[in-house]
């Protein structure tokens, strides 16, 4: 593409901007004043962006190849007044989206259509008001342009109405040019294939090679047949587009066809004969996913008279609209808010609890949008599935893998289950004081261990963040099948949190939990896989490997054992559109109805109110047809602000004095990345994919963290003082020298802009501030600057479990510790003492253990330094004095740390006894532990922290 393209992410935004840039160099060309050398500026400006137009426009329906054709007609034959008359027309179509109202060759210039809606008026449309909403379809045959003219005629014949939907036609005629309009046009929603289309398209692609998949035009070279370059092409539009309706249209042979190929196509049709109904059929299938069982009935529900004997008497407004004090609640909340309002599980509406009716149906949508087995809707936060997930699958005893750095919620799953415990290390990052993610050598070098023990029976599951707070992204395949060669009925919790919308980006999905649960089932459902498995088996037959062997190969897991067992927690409020609290749990389980079902039931309802809110419901409901429609616009749209933003930052000359956008490198090690790729994000969408399939991990473009040491102020004060106080912006994670921007699908270019307006004005302020600073001052703000930019801050390994709380049977017993047991010892107030860090530090040099009797939580970083049962470390301690956050949960200035008396700990140790008695187990080597003495220091009680997901950084911390 031309130059300008460099700077960008996605098509779809170099196109809005070259349109635009064409209207105005267009209308420029037009003014008298415009001559000579001027002109021929705009001239030039005028072939640049039609240049860049035009391998484009062939993909989407408005404005059509015809039209964009005669631009290009009247640019050429210089009749530059329609010319710009007829680019200020489209380009206002494609602004204002007034195209969307179905009739492609009127939609244009309208007074209307001047400003974007008010949000306001949303609520003030008459309810018989038809919009028809528009998509597009992309068909793949190869036609002449009086065929194409002819079909776009016959379909438009077919329009009423009454329809619902209104949907125009992209039409290309190759299998190389269908992947480029499916990874383009975010507007299609359905694909038709006809039998005749080539592998490869006679255009010119080069300008689009990083859209072009060479691959799959081998695949469908002419020697196939016809129905086999069919399966290959809607295979691989799947794969891109799985939210894609896929049609067949085939003239031979349709019923051995539709028998053969159904799994591929939502439909098969006989060319002759079924093109209405194929019409028909797009259209249904869209309807589909546009169904909102459980938001319909609850609509029906408020337009009800109901006389309502039993709870809530916000019910319908009832208690609001008589009421002389509180009327003004109507006013800024609405009617429509209250008349939804009920408690009922009946009269069209249905119970979560036991969901038989549109919730239902809601959460089977849900399934199908998002790719899981089953998919349950949770009105009380991710915090809340966590623990129902955890319960439901670990039982009193069971070993857990679970990532030190994850969010709190999952540590008090871990003791409300009664799991054993193992800690996972996180890589950290000392220079911004902050974790990355869980080494996969981590993760293996555990399960080894555990397995050379004789425990590997006992490990139930292993539950990770995905993707971190600070956006580093594990190999999801990887991780699993790994961890399925040593441990093949491991089940897996992915924590995705910050992540619901990462389902709807092709590159995303593939690292996302149940995109890989799926993929990697049908793998090891796979004759060749078998085949290839065998052949690995017999490889290592002669040379048996040894552990270290296993740490340093790509294993496999056995087809013939391998269980696919993955659960995945989304915060779809977080990310997506939902009210607050509104969170999924997705399953892809094999195992799920055998062995989950009743349990996971139970644990639903021991965590769930009977009393759920139906808005959040309905907003769950709501917000999966957004994602099942337009999900691939929104998140790439989503991408491109992100990387606008990071431009805007590390180009501004002032910006870039104190401020910079850590890159992939900053936040990756070498050694996690083989792609060698420094910048995945800013050198181009091939480079992304290369990172995104080779790299152990990667980062989340969505995620900006800003590295802001050189402003003199920590990222506490910065986020507090410069953004939220003075200039209402709202942010949730800081590290010591960073704070963290995450764009989201409600960002706009403008949300962009008023940030970069603000960093401006704060750096300005600095900057002239500096300049006045005498000598001293001057001395004071370096001092403060070398300390953000050169010190870092202590980042202390998990210490260790005390014995009392572990098992230790076997010469060097594995680490694994039980929770429960410790953080039910301190509800005896006699088992516990308060002490400062500096009466700590003489008990550590006595040779005396302190234990945590409770959970210790910084914000930032915001995970528990601490748990009940683990033993404080030096490091632990001069981690905490040089934290620079004020708000740490579980400790208390005034009294010190909350810890286990000495007594409580000898009273431990018969029980110790006891459990080692009845589950005795081989001895093990493991990555090093704080070895203690028999001895454990003493402690009183500290504050409990809660188990609800905090607005502030703790949310899924890395």
């Amino acid at each position: 593409m031309s130059e300008s393209s460099h700077a960008y992410n996605s098509v779809w935004q170099l196109r809005g901007d070259a349109w635009c840039r064409l209207e105005e160099a267009a209308d420029r060309l037009t003014r008298t004043t415009t001559t000579g050398a001027l002109k021929e500026q705009y001239v030039e400006i005028c072939k640049e962006q039609l240049a860049t137009l035009t391998p484009l426009e062939p993909y989407w329906a408005y404005p059509g190849s015809p039209q964009f054709a005669k631009v290009q007609r009247l640019f050429n034959a210089g009749n530059y007044d329609k010319f710009s008359h007829s680019v200020a027309r489209i380009n206002r179509a494609l602004t204002t989206e007034s195209y969307r109202s179905g009739d492609v060759d009127t939609a244009g210039l309208d007074d209307t259509d001047m400003f974007p809606a008010d949000p306001r008026t949303l609520e003030q449309q008459p309810a018989n008001k038809k919009e028809q909403l528009y998509f597009e379809v992309l068909v793949v045959e190869k036609m002449t342009e009086a065929q194409e003219r002819a079909l776009r005629k016959e379909v438009r014949s077919w329009r009423r109405p009454d329809d619902e939907f209104v949907y125009e036609l992209v039409v290309v005629g190759s299998g190389d040019e269908a992947l480029i309009a499916a990874r383009l046009n975010v507007n299609l929603q359905a694909v038709v294939i006809r039998r005749r289309f080539s592998h490869q398209s006679l255009r010119d692609l080069s300008t689009l090679a990083d859209f072009v998949d060479t691959r799959v035009s081998e695949d469908l070279d002419d020697h196939k047949s016809p129905d086999e370059r069919a399966q290959i092409l809607a295979a691989s539009l799947r794969e891109l587009r799985p939210e894609l309706d896929m049609y067949l249209m085939t003239e031979i042979d349709v019923e051995q066809i539709a028998g053969r190929l159904g799994p591929y196509f939502r439909r098969v049709f006989h060319a002759r004969e079924g093109v209405l109904e194929l019409h028909l059929s797009i259209l249904h299938g869209v309807a589909e996913r546009y169904r909102t069982p459980f938001f319909s009935a609850l609509k029906q529900y408020s337009h009800r008279p109901t006389g309502v004997f039993h709870a809530l008497p916000i019910s319908q407004g009832k208690s609001i609209v008589n009421s002389h004090w509180i009327k003004d609640m109507v006013g800024f909340y609405g009617l429509d808010v209250f008349m939804a309002e009920t408690s009922a599980t009946c009269g069209g509406l249905d119970s979560l609890l036991e969901p038989t009716g549109p919730l239902r149906e809601a959460q089977q949508l849900a399934s199908q949008a998002y790719g899981s087995r089953h998919t349950y809707f949770v009105t009380n936060g991710t915090s809340t599935a966590n623990k129902i997930v955890t319960q439901s699958l670990v039982a009193p005893g069971d070993i857990v893998l679970l990532d030190r750095n994850c969010h709190q919620s999952h540590h008090y799953g871990m003791m409300m289950a009664g799991a054993n415990v193992i800690y996972l290390e996180a890589y950290p990052l000392p220079e911004y004081t902050m974790y990355g993610a869980v080494p996969l050598r981590e993760i293996m070098s555990k399960l080894l261990a555990l397995k050379r023990a004789g425990k590997l029976d006992r490990v139930k599951m292993m539950s990770l963040t995905n993707c971190t707070f600070d956006g580093i992204v594990y190999d999801v395949e990887r991780v699993m099948e790994e961890c399925l060669a040593i441990k093949p009925d491991l089940v897996f919790l992915w924590d995705e949190a910050w992540f619901a919308f990462a389902r709807f980006h092709p590159v995303y999905r593939g690292r996302t939990a149940m995109a890989t649960a799926r993929r990697l089932r049908e793998r090891l459902q796979d004759k060749a896989y078998r085949a290839e498995y065998d052949e690995y088996l017999a490889a290592q037959a002669d040379h048996p490997p040894t552990d270290e062997d296993l740490l340093n190969q790509r294993l496999r897991p056995d087809p013939a054992k391998a269980r696919v067992r993955v659960y995945a927690t989304q915060s779809t409020h977080k990310t997506l559109t939902s009210l607050r609290q509104g969170s999924m749990i997705h399953v892809f389980d094999q195992d799920f109805e055998q062995k989950v079902a009743e349990a996971f039931h139970e644990a639903y309802m021991a965590h769930t109110s009977t009393s759920p809110n139906y808005q959040i419901l309905a907003s769950l409901d709501l917000g999966r047809r957004q994602v099942a429609l337009e999900g691939v616009e929104l998140v790439q749209r989503q991408i491109e602000n992100a990387m606008q933003l990071r431009d805007a930052i590390d180009d501004h000359p002032l910006l870039s004095k104190y401020m910079s956008c850590l890159r992939t490198s900053d936040l990756i090690p070498d050694e996690f990345r083989p792609s060698g790729i420094e910048q995945p994000l800013r050198s181009g969408l091939k480079n992304m994919m290369a990172a995104w399939d080779a790299d152990e991990f990667v980062l989340d473009p969505s995620r900006i963290t800003l590295s802001i040491g050189r402003t003199g102020y920590d990222g506490d004060t910065f986020k507090r003082e410069q953004l939220m106080d003075r200039h209402g912006v709202q942010i949730n994670k800081t590290s010591r020298n960073t704070v963290l921007f995450m764009t989201n699908i409600g960002t706009t270019r403008s949300s962009v802009a008023f940030l970069v307006e603000v960093l401006v004005k704060i750096a300005g302020e600095l900057d002239e501030s500096i300049s006045e600073m005498g000598l001293g001052e001057r001395g004071r703000f370096e001092q403060k600057v070398r300390l953000l930019t050169t010190h870092t801050a202590s980042q202390p390994d998990f210490s260790g479990f005390h014995p009392v709380f572990r098992d230790l049977n076997g010469d060097e017993p594995t680490p694994e510790g039980d929770v429960r047991r410790a953080f039910y010892l301190s509800y005896d107030d006699t088992n516990c003492e308060y002490l400062s860090g500096a009466e700590i530090d003489e008990k550590i040099d006595a040779g005396i253990d302190v234990v945590s009797a409770t959970f210790v939580t910084p914000y930032p970083p915001g995970f528990p330094v601490l748990v009940p049962g683990q033993m404080f470390s030096r490091e632990i301690l001069k981690f905490m004095r040089e934290l620079d956050t004020p708000e740490i949960h579980g400790y208390k200035p005034e009294f010190g740390y909350r810890v286990y008396t000495e007594k409580a700990i000898e009273m431990c140790r018969p029980v110790q006894a006891i459990v080692a008695q009845a589950a005795p187990v081989q001895a093990v080597q493991l990555a090093p532990i704080v070895e203690v003495a028999p001895k454990a220091g003493p402690a009183p009680k500290a504050k409990k922290s809660n188990g609800n997901r905090p607005p502030e950084p703790a949310d899924a911390l890395p």
